[in-house]
């Protein structure tokens, strides 16, 4: 693939209730980039991530993902080079144990016992959660469980990473588990989020979305200073960026 660039042109989508929500989205995420995606709720980021993954095709404009334009022709292209980790980690995990959510990507993919099982392995140990193999999902705690459903997107393999909320309902000991993992990966990482010091710790650049548009897409730093644009999009600076009173 070139690269794994991602583009995005005049994206446009309507639900099919009539509500717009993406409004002439346009912008260009090169390989290794890691990219947050933050605004008020409702302002686009979730619907743009599932285009992103394929789960919805705009009603007008167009994405590519590498070589591939996103269409219905070409998903499991795109859904082989992209892996979604959604906002809650139960919607990722539904087998009877861990190593049955991790396997269950590349058994779809049709390759053989033991490249699953390595695959498994490797991915599990990246997230620090080898030890919760054989454990059932549902017994697993949120950090745990955020771990897991990572794993079960990297034993695909893929190029670009997309999250949404990951840091959600995380305890400050698993959230921060979960920003040295994220800042450690390779990928290019695109994480849509209400945590701005998530945003800070690992995201070089910034995209702020309002009402379905682009409002600001630059360095991260200079996003998060630029307080009439938080205010405008209904947001506030990272507390540590905020200062604390003498």
């Amino acid at each position: 693939m070139s690269h794994h660039i991602i583009e995005l042109k005049d994206v446009e989508y309507v639900y099919p209730d009539q509500t717009a929500a993406l409004n002439g989205i346009s912008c260009r995420i090169l390989h290794g980039e890691a990219v947050a995606l933050v605004g008020a709720n409702g302002a686009g980021k979730s619907t743009l991530l599932s285009h992103l993954a394929g789960i919805f095709v705009p009603s007008k404009g167009t994405i590519r993902v590498g070589d591939y334009p996103v269409n219905k022709q070409t998903l499991p292209h795109v859904r082989r080079s992209v892996g979604m980790v959604f906002q809650n980690a139960d919607d990722q995990l539904f087998m009877p144990t861990v190593f049955d959510d991790v396997a269950f990507g590349p058994l779809n993919l049709g390759l053989p016992p033991e490249e699953v099982e390595k695959r498994v392995m490797e991915a599990l140990e990246i997230v620090g959660a080898a030890s919760l193999i054989h454990r059932p999902p549902y017994k697993l705690s949120g950090g745990q469980k955020r771990a897991v459903s990572i794993a079960t997107v990297l034993s695909m393999l893929p190029d670009v990473l997309i999250m949404d909320e990951p840091s959600a309902g995380l305890d400050p000991l698993a959230r921060r588990k979960l920003i040295n993992l994220l800042k450690s990966f390779k990928h290019t990482r695109i994480i849509a989020t209400h945590d701005l010091d998530l945003a800070l710790d690992v995201c070089e650049r910034t995209i702020v979305l309002a009402e379905g548009k682009i409002l600001a897409d630059g360095p991260t730093v200079q996003i998060f200073n630029d307080e009439s644009l938080l205010a405008k999009s209904s947001l506030e600076k990272p507390l540590r960026m905020q200062g604390f009173p003498t």
